[in-house]
């Protein structure tokens, strides 16, 4: 979560804690896309690759963590190409894990400005709220989708999709990431 609210630096130190604290499989898994999200190359690649090693059979590493982690190190790189590419294989299991897959296909579409292709991602991500529960991406996917109207030109529906993030958050400590930057993009278009 303090990831994907853009306090990396946070987030890193709390995985390479949970990982000090425990070598578990589940551990690992959520370690390794914290780090990826905090754009924590060398060590999510570390992670990354023991979770392959040591757990080859487990359905949900092999088709939704580790593709999530490894496009989100794609897109920290700047590669939504690639980060679309690992990804595919997601796709059967995008409703699961609180809907990571879809979010993150979501962003890497954002990120190879295909406006129309993510707003699609996070319209459907925002149609399952039950199997979002209280995960970020299902805020977080009003964002994306404000930021998918921007792209496409559509200025009056971008903003609709901040403000209702806004709503969202307007309780939300001021000094958040990504609150900020919704705020100033917004302000942006008005």
């Amino acid at each position: 979560m303090e990831a994907l609210f853009g306090n990396a630096g946070v987030a890193k130190q709390l995985a390479e804690e949970a990982l000090a604290l425990s070598k578990g499989r589940d551990v690992q898994k959520m370690a390794a896309v914290a780090l990826a999200f905090a754009g924590a190359g060398e060590e999510t690649r570390t992670v990354a690759d023991g979770l392959a090693k040591n757990y080859a059979r487990d359905t949900l590493a092999r088709f939704v963590f580790l593709p999530i982690i490894h496009a989100q190190v794609a897109l920290t790189r700047k590669d939504s190409g690639k980060a679309l590419e690992a990804l595919r294989i997601t796709q059967p299991y995008e409703l699961t894990f609180g809907l990571y897959p879809l979010y993150v296909h979501g962003e890497a579409y954002l990120a190879a400005s295909q406006g129309r292709e993510a707003a699609a991602d996070f319209q459907k991500l925002l149609k399952h709220r039950g199997a979002v529960g209280s995960e970020p991406v299902g805020a977080l996917a009003h964002l994306g989708l404000a930021r998918a109207y921007r792209l496409q030109g559509e200025r009056a529906r971008a903003i609709a999709a901040y403000k209702e993030f806004l709503t969202l958050w307007k309780d939300a400590d001021p000094d958040i990431p990504i609150l900020q930057q919704a705020k100033a993009e917004c302000a942006k278009l008005q």
